[in-house]
C-alpha cells in the first residue's frame, strides 16, 4: 500500500537513532488516538505537530509507527523496522498507529479502511495474524476513546474493505473458512502444515481443557484443519472474534493454553568463537542480533540484523557485555561462550 514516507512529509533528523526491531517480533497491531483536542491540522502539518510534540518530551521522534488521518493518508513514523514509543512494554512486539483524531471526533471511513489495510499489510510482512487491540489494552488510558476501541473490540471492520490474500502470498482462509497460513512465536511455527513435537503438544491442550471435538484421530505432529477449528473454538472460549478467533494462535492465547512462554527447548547450542568477527555470514550473527535487539541493545543498527557479520554488531554486543558485570572487564564486541549464555538465559 502506499505509504507518506518521512522524507515526504518532511520530518527533522533522528534526535538518535531508535533501536530496531525484526518484523519477527510482532505480534499486535495498537490503534491510538490523539487525545482529549479535536484535529483541526491536515496534510503533512498533522505529522510535524506530532513530531514537535514528541520530540520535546525527548523522544527520537514521532513515537507511532504510522499515522492515518481523515482523508485515509498514511504516514510513516517509526515505519516498520523501528521501535516505537507508543505504549509501554508493547513497543518492540507492537505496531503503534495512531488515526488522527481526538476530542469525540469521529473517524471517517477513508481513515478506517486504511487502518485496516494497513493490518494486513502488517500481517501479511509479519506472517501472522497480529492480535487487534486499543491502547487501552496495554495501559491505563482512555485512548483510543470511545467510538474507536468500539471498532477494534468488533474486529476493525471497513465497510467494502475484502483483506488481502494470507501472509506471504500464500492463500488466507479457505472455502471453508479455515485459515491456512502458519506463524512463528517463540522460534516455534504453528498453522496449516506446521510440524512438530510442539504441535502434538498444543493438540494435547486443547483436548485437556475440552476443545477436542473435532478430532477423530490424534492429535498429531501435523497441524490440520482440525486443529484450526479446535483451535478457534478455544480462542472464542476467551472472548476473541472474528479475524481474532481464527484458529491460528497468537502469543497471548498460546500461553494462556501452554501456561508457559513457547519457547524451543534448551538454550541455542554456542556456535564457537570463530562464526562471529569481519567477513563472516551465517545464521548465528542473525540471531545474536534479533536477541540483542530483544535485550534491548540494538541501537547501532540502522538495517537489519541480518547474517553478515558488521561494526554495528559488534558493538551492540560490547553495549551489552558492559551492561554485565561478569563481563565487563572482557566487553571487545565479539561473542564467547559466556557472553552467549547470558544473552540467551
Amino acid at each position: 500500500m502506499e505509504i507518506i514516507t518521512r522524507a515526504q512529509w518532511g520530518a527533522r533528523p533522528w534526535n538518535g537513532t531508535p533501536n530496531t526491531v525484526p518484523l519477527s517480533r510482532r505480534t499486535e497491531f495498537f490503534v491510538h488516538h490523539d487525545g482529549e483536542s479535536p484535529i483541526t491540522r491536515t496534510g503533512y502539518a498533522i505529522m510535524r505537530a506530532i513530531e514537535a510534540t514528541h520530540i520535546g518530551q525527548g523522544w527520537a521522534g514521532v513515537g507511532y509507527n504510522f499515522v492515518i488521518d481523515q482523508a485515509g493518508n498514511v504516514y510513516e513514523g517509526r515505519g516498520w523496522g523501528f521501535q516505537g514509543a507508543h505504549c509501554p512494554d508493547h513497543n518492540t512486539t507492537g505496531i503503534g498507529v495512531q488515526i488522527a483524531v481526538g476530542g469525540g471526533q469521529t473517524p471517517s471511513a477513508a481513515a478506517l479502511a486504511a487502518c485496516r489495510a494497513l493490518y494486513e499489510e502488517a500481517c501479511q510482512k509479519t506472517g501472522r495474524s497480529l492480535a487487534k487491540k486499543g491502547h487501552r489494552d496495554g495501559v491505563a488510558t482512555e485512548c483510543p476513546g470511545k467510538q474507536l476501541y468500539a471498532w477494534v473490540q468488533a474486529g476493525m471492520p471497513a465497510g467494502d474493505y475484502k483483506p488481502s490474500p494470507g501472509p506471504g502470498g500464500t492463500p488466507g482462509p479457505g472455502s471453508d473458512g479455515t485459515a491456512r497460513y502458519q506463524v512463528t512465536i517463540g522460534g516455534l511455527t504453528y498453522g496449516y502444515g506446521a510440524q512438530g513435537a510442539h504441535v502434538t503438544k498444543v493438540g494435547e491442550a486443547l483436548v485437556r481443557k475440552g476443545f477436542g471435538r473435532h478430532y477423530t484421530s490424534g492429535p498429531g505432529p501435523v497441524w490440520t484443519d482440525v486443529d484450526t477449528a479446535n483451535y478457534s473454538d478455544y480462542q472464542r472460549s476467551l472472548g476473541y472474534t472474528g479475524d481474532a478467533a481464527d484458529g491460528v494462535p497468537g502469543e497471548d492465547s498460546l500461553r494462556k493454553l501452554l501456561g508457559t512462554a513457547p519457547t524451543p527447548s534448551g538454550l541455542p547450542p554456542y556456535p564457537g568463537r570463530e562464526a562471529f568477527g569481519p567477513g563472516k555470514s551465517n545464521t548465528h550473527i542473525q540471531r545474536l542480533g534479533e536477541q540483542l535487539v530483544r535485550r534491548g541493545f540494538g541501537r547501532h543498527y540502522s538495517v537489519g540484523p541480518s547474517p553478515q557479520w558488521g561494526e554495528s554488531d559488534r558493538r551492540n554486543v560490547a553495549d551489552f557485555q558492559r551492561s554485565r558485570s561478569e563481563l565487563a572487564g572482557d566487553a571487545d564486541g565479539y561473542p564467547g561462550p559466556l557472553t552467549w549464555k547470558l544473552l540467551f538465559s
